[in-house]
């Protein structure tokens, strides 16, 4: 579809939209009263212990925002402003993905942290996580969100080792109406990498009570924009060739952060005139692979029942199909990819139960790094390029030229053919790639796979214990729930290990229960708290976690709050079953049914990689033989010493403090915590040479043409510890100002028994975020300004490791509310001064973002 052709669309949508606006006026969405600080303490959440309580009397740290919050954040979206709440550490792989956590050892794909909508979670089976709020609401439908940074394994036990996040939306009941929404935007304003881009976001919600026991509310968006683009071209392997003096630009093995095909598996060391070079296939940077054409559409329909005054049966489906840049080990295209959700919830007074299916399709997305690889092999082989290198390096030495010079030349000798970004023939070829389902000779990603969940849990002191409680004082509740992931084998990423079920689709389950029991002493001022759950995921033994908390509250004031726990997590459907062949690495899942035999036979790329430069080293500055060569470092060698995987454990100890000073004018919320993590589920590259004859290992082990590779999930041996805390304050400055401010600080303090394999911490050491806002600051005018800081940090990744430079950004936004019609403008930026950063190494570039939002029904 032709952007003109776009444009017209959106028009007439638009044009519709007014139209609706204007017939259905008189039933708009309600109003909320203003709120206070004192009615934000009062307010009730959920998620900390499953039932509803005020947050002052919550036993763990959680932060709850509103939709009021929301509107007075310059963020463009509701999202977007969860990077300003304490301990938020938020990175962006893309414009359309965004990865939220806490509590040390972020990444791009977040498997600890749990994203709920709803209490439904809303994450893509096969990765294990959510694609940034791809499958969440709009701004027009949420509420609230519910955030509790670190474990909540033991009340959920869906691998919440470092936290959760509690998406609630509107009831149509509380909020029936017309609401409408236009969003329209820019980014890329002087970027190096691209032009200015227009960015638009339309928006609808419309809920109706039918009667005081049926309601039903319809949710729709259409974005559109160019996502952010990933153009760094430092060089992984600078050293490669440091022996023959070859650096810089002259190094024959470059490998840029954002260039792909010319990784370690696409490099051979080439023995040329006397010495060894190590020499990678020539690639393609990023933005010559990747369309960043950024698109999604979502919706979600939900009717709600109630069969009696205090319960609420609802059914809500949810579907998005969206184009956008995800990143994991590799970064991937995705392409019509669609997830879809079907959730039943029934909510009584002391009984609640859901159930809900995920269903998820990768559509045409692909793979970068493989879609660079494969074109690069479309004009030659590896074993023609590298011959026709080799052949073009020596005729140019025999011509006189340089040992640097003639890398040139024989470069250009061996590309000559190679396709041309932006030729037909290039863009006919990446199309065809895109679907071939074979990493080997294509870049498809092709997964279909679905996640069915069902829960329930009783409140027992309040329906059938209630003299017990009285008696005891002693509150239980209880719960259980089941899970399976069902994945559809397509012989590439994922195939079924059982030989006598290939073909079949392969199902992951496990099943999980616990009891809570919660008391109030010492008149009222002291809440105690015990939950114990037991899991039990197929291929492990039951594990049991726990967690004892106590909240003081010596008045309504202020209150002390302890916290003792320990959790688990599980490996996800692609560290327990992945069987993909990635630039001839094959990286197979971790669990033994997986990878049956090949640990034991395999040996550290860590020690083969020393191995080969010491080899080069000795050929190319001691004057010895390849052969000599080997023999005199064969000793460096190491055999894989890690086996199959186990679940990642966690014990933690946090406490904390809120109370409201000032007269009520000022809150203060602290956090501290201190954390011990192992077993860390990690990643070892590992090659098993292709011979069992003892004195023919090392030599197989040079070559990599006769070695298998593997990169294999497993656990890494390091036992780390990491401690931080957090500081809240928000203050009711008078004639409508709020100021709010916090600091985050998280530190790895040690590690035991290091292996190199744990996950990077890949946390600033320091966050701060300082906001002041004003709904009236004059007449119906309104805005609001924040300051981001966070400290430089090390990130550590397969991509890339290395310093992520400080960040600092300024956001602000101003609104207007018309007062005879519920109409309302806002004009806001994030990164105002538009300078472009990197949230972590191998991401894009992120500058300024500009919008404008037209809001009706909604204040």
């Amino acid at each position: 579809m032709n952007t003109a052709y776009q444009n017209r669309i959106r028009a007439l949508v638009c044009s519709l939209l007014l139209c609706a606006v204007q017939a259905f006026g008189q039933d708009t969405t309600k109003v909320a009263p203003a709120d206070s600080l004192s009615k934000t303490l009062e307010d009730v959440v959920v998620t900390a212990m499953r039932t509803p309580q005020q947050l002052m009397q919550s036993p763990v740290g959680i932060e709850k925002v509103t939709a009021k919050d929301f509107a007075r954040s310059a963020a463009p979206s509701f999202y977007d402003a969860l990077q300003s709440l304490k301990g938020v550490q938020m990175i962006t792989p893309s414009l359309g993905f965004r990865v939220i956590n806490t509590r040390g050892f972020a990444n791009t794909t977040n498997v600890r942290f749990a994203q709920l909508v709803d209490g439904a979670d809303v994450q893509s089976p096969h990765i294990g996580a959510p694609v940034g709020n791809a499958l969440g609401p709009s701004d027009l439908d949420i509420r609230s969100v519910e955030l509790v940074p670190g474990g909540a394994s033991a009340l959920y036990g869906m691998n919440t080792t470092n936290g959760m996040v509690n998406l609630f939306t509107k009831k149509p009941f509380e909020q029936p109406g017309l609401s409408v929404q236009q969003k329209a935007g820019i980014n890329h304003v002087h970027s190096a990498v691209a032009p200015a881009k227009l960015f638009a976001e339309t928006a609808l919600r419309w809920a109706h009570v039918w009667s005081s026991k049926l309601a039903f509310k319809l949710n729709g968006s259409y974005t559109t924009g160019y996502d952010w683009v990933a153009d760094d071209r430092t060089d992984l392997s600078p050293l490669a060739n440091a022996s023959t003096g070859l650096l810089g630009a002259g190094n024959p093995a470059l490998d840029p952060v954002n260039g792909y095909g010319n990784e370690s598996s696409n490099r051979r060391t080439l023995a040329l005139q006397g010495k060894n070079y190590v020499v990678a296939r020539s690639g393609y940077y990023e933005k010559e692979v990747a369309d960043y054409r950024l698109q999604n559409v979502k919706a979600d329909a939900s009717i709600y029942y109630k069969p009696t005054g205090n319960a609420t049966l609802s059914y809500t489906y949810r579907r998005a199909d969206f184009n956008t840049i995800y990143q994991r080990s590799n970064r991937f295209r995705l392409q019509g990819y669609v997830l879809q959700q079907h959730a039943l919830d029934y909510a009584g007074s002391f009984i609640r139960a859901k159930a809900y299916v995920n269903l998820e399709n990768t559509g045409r997305s692909y793979n970068l790094r493989s879609m660079a690889e494969n074109l690069d092999r479309v004009s030659k082989t590896d074993d023609q390029w590298f011959a026709a290198y080799a052949s073009g390096f020596n005729n140019a030495v025999g011509q006189g030229l340089s040992p640097a010079a003639a890398h040139g030349a024989a470069r250009g000798f061996a590309d000559a053919g190679r396709l041309q970004p932006g030729t037909e023939a290039f863009a006919n070829s990446l199309h065809r790639l895109q679907d071939i389902n074979n990493w080997d000779s294509g870049a498809a990603l092709r997964v279909k796979a679905a996640l069915a969940h069902a829960e329930v849990q009783v409140d027992l002191t309040q329906q059938w214990l209630q003299h017990w409680k009285k008696r005891t004082g002693v509150e239980l509740l209880t719960g259980m729930d089941m899970r399976s992931y069902v994945i559809v084998p397509d012989g590439n990423y994922f195939i079924n290990p059982d030989v006598t079920k290939a073909g079949r689709n392969l199902v992951y389950g496990r099943w999980g229960a616990f009891l809570s029991a919660s008391r109030n002493m010492l008149a009222q001022k002291l809440r105690t708290g015990l939950v114990m759950r037991l899991d039990k995921n197929d291929y492990f033994t039951p594990r049991l976690a726990v967690r004892a908390t106590a909240v003081y509250s010596p008045n309504t004031k202020h209150s002390l709050r302890l916290a003792v726990q320990n959790g688990y997590r599980y490996p996800s459907i692609f560290e327990g079953f992945s069987n993909i062949n990635s630039g001839g690495v094959r990286r197979v899942g971790g669990l033994r049914v997986m990878s049956q035999g090949v640990f034991e036979a395999s040996w550290l790329r860590s020690s083969i990689d020393a191995f080969a430069t010491a080899v080069n080293r000795d050929v190319n500055t001691g004057g010895l033989s390849r052969s000599a060569a080997i023999e005199k470092n064969k000793s460096l060698l190491r055999q894989n010493s890690y086996t199959y995987l186990e679940p990642e454990a966690v014990s933690s100890i946090e406490g904390g403090y809120r109370g409201r000073l000032l007269k009520g004018r000022l809150f203060v919320d602290v956090d501290l915590y201190y954390n011990r993590y192992r077993n860390f589920i990690a990643q070892v590259e590992a090659h098993v040479p292709l011979t069992t004859v003892a004195d023919s290992i090392p030599y197989a082990l040079y070559d990599r043409r006769q070695q298998a590779r593997y990169r294999l999930w497993t656990n890494s041996k390091t036992v780390v510890h990491n401690y931080g805390a957090a500081l809240k304050a928000r203050m009711d400055l008078g004639k409508g100002f709020i100021a709010d401010g916090n600091l985050s600080y998280a530190r790895l303090q040690q590690q035991e028994n290091s292996d190199g394999l744990e996950d990077g911490f890949n946390t600033p050491k320091w966050m701060v975020n300082l906001g002041l806002s004003n709904d009236q600051l004059w007449g119906r005018w309104g805005g609001g300004i924040l300051f981001r800081w966070q400290d430089s940090y090390y990130w550590q990744s397969f991509l890339v490791n290395g310093q992520v430079p400080a960040i600092a950004a300024l956001d602000a936004q101003v609104t207007y509310a018309f007062a005879k019609q519920p109409f309302r403008i806002k004009v806001g930026a994030t990164n105002l001064t538009n300078h472009y950063q990197a949230s972590f190494l191998g991401g894009p570039q992120v500058g300024g973002f500009y919008y404008t939002a037209l809001s009706y029904g909604v204040r």
